[in-house]
């Protein structure tokens, strides 16, 4: 079976044959291409992404077909005068099946517009005509206008820009979805999403094979660093972490040796014209509440440095204002790391609150505090979430599973009846 993915980044190995740095943030997409192949010698997959150049490349690396389209379709509206290129990207391969991996940019309906729908299928990953209503992550707007910095008004990048560019994205993604049969998602929130846009599509129902090293490693209590807490994502409002920051004081009330470690920018020290309205914002928080000395920020952490912070944490925090599946979620599960999540979007079927993690709604920073406080003070009730959350993740992100499930889409769909 000739498959086509169709993804938002390249690959690693892409990067280094074409000697440019790998992004730390290259993930699950890659290893769920080798888990499908570990499983099966009958696959011919090709993977369609972008670079900055002109023209179409192809580049065969091990059993994978590389074709690098310019990269057109992300930055700019839609244009359908380039939708030729993917027409020559399919004459190219010939796929049985085309797999888009995201409908978050504009390329995943140009492909169709070009080359139309039959034997397509499109992975839910984020859907932002939903998420953006929630992009301001219920900071009022007066204090977003506050906050922004002469760096956003130079850029046209305030939030409120950033919002409305998202909602334009949004409307290719509702184009998409209306065009497309057949679709793979793994929440009752995607899948309702789904429902109500097209209520005629079939839905796939497939879960995530995630990084390796999440598979390898095993969270221990007694290894663990005491009252720290660890947040994977930040940079942006829709991840909740200035609800975080609300709610340390009330932490460090009762734990006053409590840190919060960030993956990502520096929002405290990043000042000058580089800093955002977003930064800005978040260090406001951080110097009305006096918690500078509290908050250490990574930088940016490849694939083994983040899951050895998951590992040395006590408590991790997804604290998304909406979320679908969210991985980091799913990665901190599968090492046993005790979950404090907000009940949004897809979340609540990865975590059963009191079983596999603890719940709170987004908007109740003192639920937020109390979960992670019961987790420092309860070493049992750690342990447990712990070793139930490891179980469900290791199940639903099995490897072999998930590449068996994934293929058996991939034959109906090639069928000729669809």
């Amino acid at each position: 079976m000739k498959l086509l993915w169709i993804t938002n980044s390249l690959f690693p190995e892409v990067y280094e044959k074409l000697n440019r740095k790998v992004p730390v943030t290259v993930g699950w997409v890659h290893s769920a291409a080798q888990a499908l192949l570990s499983q099966n010698e009958d696959i011919n997959l090709a993977v369609a992404s972008f670079y900055e150049g002109d023209g179409i490349r192809e580049l065969q690396i091990g059993r994978i077909k590389h074709f690098l389209v310019p990269d057109v379709f992300r930055t700019k509206p839609h244009d359908d005068s380039k939708d030729f290129l993917w027409q020559q990207v399919k004459e190219k391969f010939k796929p049985d099946v085309v797999h888009i991996h995201g409908s978050e940019y504009p390329h995943s309906y140009s492909y169709v517009r070009a080359c139309g729908a039959a034997h397509v299928v499109l992975s839910i990953q984020g859907l932002v005509s939903v998420i953006e209503r929630y992009y301001f992550g219920n900071i009022r707007e007066r204090e977003i206008l506050k906050a922004t910095t002469l760096r956003d008004l130079v850029r046209f990048d305030t939030l409120f820009e950033q919002r409305a560019n998202m909602r334009k994205r949004g409307e290719y993604e509702r184009l998409l979805i209306r065009e497309v049969h057949h679709f793979i998602g793994r929440t009752s929130w995607d899948r309702d999403h789904i429902w109500a846009i097209n209520p005629d599509s079939s839905y796939h129902y497939c879960n995530e094979t995630l990084r390796p090293s999440f598979y390898k490693n095993q969270w221990d209590l007694d290894g663990c660093e005491p009252y720290g807490i660890f947040i994977s994502q930040a940079h942006y409002p829709i991840k909740g972490f200035h609800q975080v920051l609300k709610a340390l004081p009330i932490v460090l009330r009762n734990f006053p040796n409590t840190k919060v470690y960030v993956a990502g920018t520096n929002f405290f020290t990043n000042r000058g014209m580089r800093i955002n309205g977003f930064g800005n914002y978040i260090n406001r928080l951080i110097r009305k509440y006096r918690l500078a000395d509290r908050i250490i920020f990574t930088g940016l952490l490849s694939e083994s440095e983040m899951c050895q912070h998951f590992l040395r944490s006590h408590v991790f925090v997804s604290a998304s204002a909406i979320e679908n599946s969210p991985n980091a979620v799913g990665e901190a599960q599968l090492l046993g790391v005790p979950c404090v999540a907000s009940y949004v979007g897809g979340t609540p079927d990865l975590v059963e609150h009191g079983k596999t993690g603890l719940l709170y709604r987004f908007e109740e920073v003192e639920m937020l505090a109390s979960n992670i406080c019961r987790l420092f003070a309860d070493h049992e009730l750690a342990q447990e979430l712990s070793e139930n959350g490891q179980v469900v993740a290791r199940e639903r992100h099995h490897e072999v599973r998930n590449a068996k499930a994934l293929n058996a889409i991939y034959a109906r769909i090639a069928s000729p009846e669809y």
